[in-house]
């Protein structure tokens, strides 16, 4: 048991490990800023377009509930959520724009990085000491 441990305690403490928990982190915090924005800007902005107050409220009515004579439900209404539905899609499309420009711009980085020119390698003082001296006796 201990043994395991000390394995866990070792892959934990790993950089990759911790970026990666910071990246969920952020992501999830992401995804709520998203969510909000969808729900809050987007969707209010559909229904006006669309007349209806709530897009989570625009459903297709399959089959209607069947109530016996008492008024309890006998068999639930069949819908379609399609507001739910465009909400969820354009919650991903955004998330996706997201993530599409932040790899487009590290892999801009990456690319300016490598294509920088190395910086030239200064030779060792001993060696232009030397060099100098082969110089001079050449003279």
């Amino acid at each position: 048991m201990k043994k395991m441990f000390a394995e866990f305690k070792e892959f934990i403490a790993r950089g990759n490990v911790m970026d990666m928990a910071i990246g969920v982190i952020i992501a999830t915090a992401f995804g709520k800023i998203t969510t909000s924005l969808v729900n809050d800007v987007f969707m209010p902005f559909l229904g006006w377009i669309f007349g209806a107050r709530d897009m989570t409220a625009l459903n297709v009515v399959v089959r209607a509930a069947e109530t016996d004579a008492n008024g309890e439900v006998v068999k639930e209404a069949i819908t379609l959520g399609f507001g739910t539905f465009v909400g969820t899609i354009i919650d991903f499309i955004l998330v996706g724009l997201v993530v599409f420009a932040v790899v487009k711009a590290l892999n801009k980085m990456k690319k300016k990085k490598e294509e920088a020119p190395a910086e030239p390698e200064k030779p060792d003082p001993q060696l232009e000491l030397l060099t100098e001296i082969r110089d001079l006796l050449k003279k």
